[in-house]
């Protein structure tokens, strides 16, 4: 048998090991359950889910570029930029999320003038998580043996030549598997914008919950939901790590 067919095989036993413990369990509850009720409200389920694939998708490529500025002002030799970032890495992994948003969205945002929500959203999230992409690139960078940086330079190559072609395809093995998982985050972490009345999937799903007083019915369509933005995403990047580790 193929090492694949055996990987297949592998994720249908355990899948189906999982969803039998699950019906099993909800079996045992004896619930009842209303469909029906949930069903009117799909619209809802949809926009909202539609908000929180557009939300995301924007703050992982704001994050990702939060990010790689934060890495390399902390990289730099300037002890200004390095305060800055370090200054702002500490202030949000030290901090809730929860706090940040309303901090940011009625303190900041007011004092700014700005009343879009979803904006001000899509900032905090990328806020968020850049702050934690920056150390993650940072690491990454800093693991890579110090004869390389000095190899580079012994050729000719400029900090920008030597970033580009020889730290970052390095660097990028070690970032990859850790971005996975803070994109996931981050994905998961959208649910908190729902404190500020945006209509993304959570809160959507939390006003149909109280509409119909079908819990079940609303909650697991959210996790059904989620699963649909994350577990591709890491397959995705667990391709592109194939793909960097080949080239590297």
């Amino acid at each position: 048998m193929k090492l694949m067919e055996k990987k297949i095989l592998s994720y249908l036993l355990v899948l189906s090991l999982f969803f039998l413990f699950l019906f099993w369990s909800f079996h045992q509850l004896n619930y009842q359950w209303n469909w029906s009720a949930v069903y009117e409200y799909r619209s809802k389920f949809i926009s909202g889910w539609l908000t929180t694939v557009a939300m995301s998708l924007a703050s992982l490529i704001l994050s990702s570029m939060i990010g790689l500025c934060g890495s390399l002002f902390l990289l730099s030799r300037s002890e200004i930029l390095k305060a800055t970032a370090r200054v702002y890495i500490e202030t949000i992994r030290g901090t809730p999320f929860l706090v940040q948003l309303l901090i940011i969205f009625y303190v900041v945002a007011n004092a700014l003038g700005i009343e879009n929500r979803y904006f001000v959203g899509i900032v905090c999230m990328s806020l968020f998580s850049g702050a934690y992409m920056a150390e993650i690139i940072r690491g990454a960078v800093n693991s890579i043996e110090k004869g390389q940086l000095d190899s580079a330079r012994a050729i000719g190559l400029t900090s920008i030549q030597t970033y580009r072609l020889v730290i970052f395809p390095q660097a990028m093995r070690l970032i990859l598997p850790s971005m996975a998982g803070q994109f996931v985050s981050l994905i998961k972490d959208s649910s908190l914008l729902s404190v500020l009345a945006i209509s993304e999937f959570t809160l959507n799903v939390q006003e149909v919950n109280s509409f119909t007083y079908s819990t079940m019915e609303s909650y697991l369509p959210l996790a059904l939901g989620y699963l649909l933005l994350t577990m591709p995403l890491s397959l995705f990047i667990q391709i592109w790590e194939k793909r960097w580790r080949y080239e590297a």
